[in-house]
């Protein structure tokens, strides 16, 4: 494999850069083809793609998403590769893992017609739910962020935007996304008679407090956690891993996918971007990482 762009997952490599994965789950979140183990040194990383220089004949010079670490070259067995479709330009294939973590969001939280839908953290998880979820037949689906920028997202595609202290209630399902026990706390908040949270946030060694008191047992709430390391229950016996992946790299032949892209990077200023992206700065949805192309494999 020769690559051509890789992404930073900015909220799991951030807490893997900083040191903060627990002990008792190293193991549990070693990344495919992972070298090292945590909490460091490692090599980590998911989002890759790729050209196939070197394998069977009929992946020859196509483009492929592999969940590999950030690397210009690598080896690895011909089931890791999923082939990138055509209608899919290559700085979109790298949200192929944010999309399928997404998907399996979706496939748990399993949202219902006319349903009050409101998704907290639009950073690149939260928006790729959002992406997808304004498909759905719903009755209204918020995008809730702190971060006023995020509201141009919202408005590119065609969804209402709010800040968490404007956010309406009486939710039927609330994804939660942001990372934050504020966030997590609001969630709970804007949930109807025994609404649900999905949690997909991961907070690694940090322990959030959780509002159980309140209106949670009067409301009988629920809070359920979504992880994409297994496909969801609801699809686990007709889907695999292979098959969610796959469903992604379809679903990124929409064009409103290049929106999560603001920010790139080239591979060698990668040891002073990840410190960047760890203290928070810039918090672009989707980090970039390009590759030097020689001139008779450019790909577009």
């Amino acid at each position: 494999m020769r690559t051509l762009v890789s992404g930073v997952s900015r909220g799991t490599e951030t807490l893997v850069h900083t040191g903060a994965v627990p002990a008792e789950v190293a193991e549990l979140m070693r990344a495919p083809f992972q070298e090292g183990d945590l909490p460091g040194p490692v090599k980590y990383g998911y989002l890759s793609v790729g050209v196939v220089e070197d394998g069977p004949a009929h992946l020859i010079h196509q483009r492929v998403f592999v969940l590999h670490p950030h690397q210009d070259r690598y080896i690895v067995p011909v089931e890791a590769v999923t082939p990138v479709p055509a209608g899919v330009p290559t700085s979109r294939a790298v949200l192929a893992g944010a999309v399928e973590t997404a998907i399996n969001i979706l496939w748990e939280a399993a949202p219902r017609l006319g349903d009050r839908i409101a998704i907290i953290g639009a950073g690149m998880i939260g928006a790729a739910v959002a992406a997808l979820a304004r498909d759905f037949p719903l009755a209204r689906l918020q995008l809730i962020d702190v971060n006023p920028d995020r509201a141009r997202l919202a408005q590119h595609w065609g969804i209402e935007w709010r800040d968490p202290a404007t956010a309406e209630g009486d939710c039927d399902l609330v994804i939660h996304a942001s990372g934050s026990e504020a966030g997590l706390a609001r969630a709970l908040e804007l949930l109807g008679e025994q609404g649900e949270v999905v949690e997909a946030s991961w907070y690694g060694s940090t322990a959030p407090r959780v509002p159980l008191g309140g209106a949670f047992h009067a409301k009988r709430l629920s809070i359920r956690a979504s992880q994409v390391g297994v496909v969801a229950a609801a699809r686990r016996a007709r889907r695999t891993h292979a098959d969610r992946l796959a469903l992604a790299l379809d679903r990124l032949t929409d064009p409103a996918f290049d929106a999560l892209i603001t920010g790139t990077a080239p591979f060698d200023e990668l040891p002073e971007v990840m410190p960047r992206l760890a203290a928070g700065e810039g918090a672009p949805l989707c980090q970039v990482i390009t590759y030097p192309q020689s001139d008779q494999h450019r790909t577009a």
